[in-house]
């Protein structure tokens, strides 16, 4: 009984001490036209605007990175160390547009970077092309 105990009891301190923070983004790609690539969104959970919407992914020139594909995009992100979490396909207008989820493992202190609560209203859109009005925490997961 004693073994049993001491077991348990290791089990939930090990399960305690290994809780992750992680800090969540969502991959939206659209399908271009007459064409088999996919334009990537990404969704960080900065604040946007009605009129401007998400920016596209960038390359190192500034310009839309086009993917091959949905995985494509999602082996870019996992080779940064972001893991899938979950997928879900909407379609509108006959267009399929496709949302995946995915989540990186962070310190407490880039999560309490990437997380400020106290934002206002007022901060500006971050712009995927400069990465410069992200929150540090997150800027070097967008590349």
């Amino acid at each position: 009984m004693k073994k049993l105990l001491l077991t348990f009891v290791i089990s939930f301190v090990t399960i305690c001490a290994s809780a992750a923070n992680y800090v969540y983004c969502e991959l939206v790609g659209t399908g271009k036209l007459f064409s088999n690539k996919v334009n990537v969104q990404v969704d960080y959970g900065q604040e946007t605007s009605f009129w401007k919407g998400i920016d596209y992914i960038k390359d190192e020139n500034g310009n839309k990175r086009q993917f091959n594909s949905m995985v494509d995009a999602m082996n870019f992100f996992g080779k940064q160390g972001w893991e899938f979490v979950q997928a879900y396909v909407v379609t509108t207008q006959s267009q399929n547009v496709y949302h995946w989820l995915m989540k990186k493992a962070v310190t407490e202190e880039e999560l309490n970077k990437a997380v400020k609560p106290e934002q206002s209203a007022n901060t500006t859109t971050p712009n995927n092309a400069n990465n410069k009005d992200v929150p540090e925490a997150l800027r070097k997961y967008m590349h």
